[in-house]
């Protein structure tokens, strides 16, 4: 089972969970989301003393493509209505400029980023208007398929990266009691540490990927 589907089986438990204690109704919604992502970074260093510029680029629409899934639950207190809380997995992506690289013939993390993270988030709900914006920020993990082909071997696999930070604004537009579309930015800030490559060495680097999404919501 790949980390992608262990993901989405996580997020899909997250929202049946919510509904399977009874806190579920209009305020519980899985959403499913794409969209144009981009990236940049710091340098990639590893053990053995590489040190470049990756001039990390997105290419959303290659195949893997960029999604993502999100379970999200709002509070039903009235007092605390307009705050919720999300677990968001995000497939991000980024290809390196082998041009940069120091004699490698492949360096990307396409079989995803893999971004899991847990937001608080706060929408300005008005009763009269269908659209509603919102905010969110959160912290999570990332756990790239790290993929480094180069003179002394082959990596090709997943592996725990470290902490990520999320932040997000978007709209969403109510379309009827169980469906919502929405349009958001979301930016995430990762820390890949020491991920293992081949003859014992290690990789690091930070990422900065942001995305404007495009996607839709089933409210239950």
């Amino acid at each position: 089972m790949t980390f992608v589907t262990r993901s989405l089986m996580a997020a899909l438990t997250f929202s049946a969970a919510l509904t399977m204690a009874g806190i579920a109704s209009a305020e519980t919604q899985f959403s499913a989301y794409g969209g144009i992502q981009g990236a940049t970074g710091s340098n990639v260093k590893t053990s053995d003393g590489a040190d470049f510029d990756p001039d990390w680029k997105g290419k959303s629409f290659a195949s893997p493509p960029y999604y993502g899934f999100r379970a999200t639950y709002w509070l039903d207190d009235f007092s605390a209505s307009n705050w919720g809380i999300s677990l968001d997995y995000t497939h991000d992506k980024v290809y390196g400029n082998l041009a940069n690289t120091p004699g490698w013939s492949h360096f990307e993390f396409t079989d995803g980023l893999n971004l899991l993270t847990v937001n608080g988030l706060y929408r300005f709900q008005d009763p009269t208007r269908r659209w509603t914006p919102y905010l969110g920020l959160g912290a999570g993990i990332n756990v790239p398929h790290v993929e480094v082909t180069r003179p002394s071997g082959r990596t090709f696999d997943y592996q725990f990266g470290g902490l990520t930070l999320q932040a997000q604004a978007g709209v969403s537009y109510q379309i009827s009691k169980h469906w919502s579309t929405f349009v958001e930015y979301k930016g995430n800030y990762s820390f890949v540490n020491d991920v293992s490559i081949d003859s014992g060495d290690t990789l690091k680097t930070r990422i900065f990927t942001n995305a404007i999404n495009v996607g839709v919501s089933l409210h239950f």
